[in-house]
């Protein structure tokens, strides 16, 4: 099962799920169970991310929707059967962290050594952008990579735990390209400056377009995955090359950093990171993750 953000011909946001049996409109859904079930109060789950923050999100939670509503009625009428534009999965994350160097081959297509300790970094919320949103490259900025990810999705707070439980944080997976505007991050570099605005740039963030319970990826650390460009592979790997795991880094990170529901952690980038020009179209797959895939313009 995957769930996805999107919106109706009219605009209006919604929650969508891609199930064996078909593509369905969640959020209607949801409001015939909620009003089978009576609820008063029941919040408008229009956002993947309030189903986060609440800890609705998981299989179990659509399992149970699905087969209340089925009982009482057809579903037929909820089906999504044309195509939608989607949103990102997380629309409003807290915070975005990064992992620098985590796969040992690209720290070395770029000469540099695995770090003795995570390199963490951020990107910003407004440079998120959805499945087949057009990434845009500012004029002057000089060379633009892609960098393909397994993002992680945290699920509740999470201070200061071991990697034995930390696990248990995380709702979710999904694709996201960590777009880095390469000529500007190595000079920073050189100037012993952070990178926000190398990583930062309005559309440097596509993430989608599906977000994937926890319970539904029995290893993410063993995910194909692979980057093409215009058809052409650039990034092939395994998540199990990453030099940190997932635990340790989510133990690493909430020892200084408490992480809330809806915030969202890049594992880091395997080699084959290579520019990307106007014209182009990027497409990310991971296993079992769909594809994300995002034209390139001029800004």
């Amino acid at each position: 099962m995957k769930a996805f953000s999107f919106y109706t011909e009219k605009g209006e946001p919604r929650i969508g799920i891609d199930t064996d049996n078909g593509r369905y409109d969640f959020t209607r859904i949801w409001e015939f169970f909620k009003e089978f079930k009576n609820f008063r109060h029941a919040p408008s789950l229009n956002f993947l991310q309030v189903m986060v923050e609440l800890e609705y999100f998981a299989i179990d939670t659509f399992e149970e929707v699905l087969q209340t509503v089925r009982d009482f009625r057809s579903l037929d009428d909820v089906r999504l059967r044309k195509p939608v534009r989607y949103d990102v999965p997380i629309s409003r994350p807290q915070k975005i962290l990064c992992l620098g160097r985590n796969y040992r081959a690209h720290a070395e297509e770029w000469g540099s050594q695995v770090p003795d300790e995570p390199i963490v970094f951020s990107k910003l919320a407004s440079s998120l952008l959805p499945h087949e949103g057009v990434v845009r490259i500012p004029d002057g900025i000089g060379r633009v990579d892609h960098e393909l990810e397994l993002a992680v999705i945290i699920g509740k707070q999470t201070s200061r735990v071991s990697a034995a439980k930390a696990m248990e944080s995380v709702a979710g997976y999904t694709i996201v390209n960590d777009v880095t505007a390469r000529d500007l991050q190595l000079s920073d570099m050189k100037k012993r400056h952070p990178w926000t605005l190398s990583k930062g740039f309005d559309s440097f963030c596509p993430l989608g377009p599906y977000l994937i319970p926890a319970e539904s990826v029995a290893d993410p650390h063993a995910l194909q995955m692979e980057l093409q460009v215009n058809g052409e592979s650039r990034q092939r790997a395994n998540t199990r090359d990453m030099v940190v795991p997932i635990p340790e880094i989510i133990a690493y990170i909430s020892r200084h950093i408490t992480l809330v529901p809806g915030d969202i952690i890049c594992t880091g980038t395997p080699e084959g990171t290579l520019p990307i020009r106007p014209g182009d179209t990027i497409e990310a797959t991971i296993d079992g993750m769909g594809v994300l895939r995002n034209p390139v313009a001029a800004a």
